[in-house]
């Protein structure tokens, strides 16, 4: 660390796609999602990435699988990814169930 001149501990975060199913919408959108693998691509011909899985389903499953996640575990912030094309409003739900009804039990803040 302080090598590289930093003079702080570094942090860790992870990118994670996280859809709590709780309407019906939610259902029709995300709930044919339930890959449990993480997927791989090429974001430049010589450098391959790792997409990692989407996490769908009920709240208090997602909890269970969730607290699995050594990556998750690891990190100091989880970054939430979401579709933009379903509008703001939509995202806003996305967001809200994630906050009341997912991260309590996982005792984020």
């Amino acid at each position: 660390m302080e090598k590289a001149g930093h003079q702080r501990e570094p942090r860790v975060s992870v990118s994670r796609s996280i859809f709590a199913l709780t309407t019906q919408q939610d259902r029709q959108y995300f709930g044919q999602d339930r890959s449990k693998s993480d997927k791989f691509g090429m974001i430049e011909p010589e450098k391959r990435a790792v997409f990692g899985r989407s996490y769908v389903g009920e709240p208090d499953e997602l909890i269970k699988e969730l607290a699995k996640d050594e990556a998750i575990q690891e990190a100091d912030t989880v970054l939430l990814t979401i579709p933009n094309t379903l509008g703001v409003d939509y995202n806003v739900h996305i967001l809200e169930d994630i906050v009341k009804h997912v991260a309590p039990g996982l005792g984020w803040r």
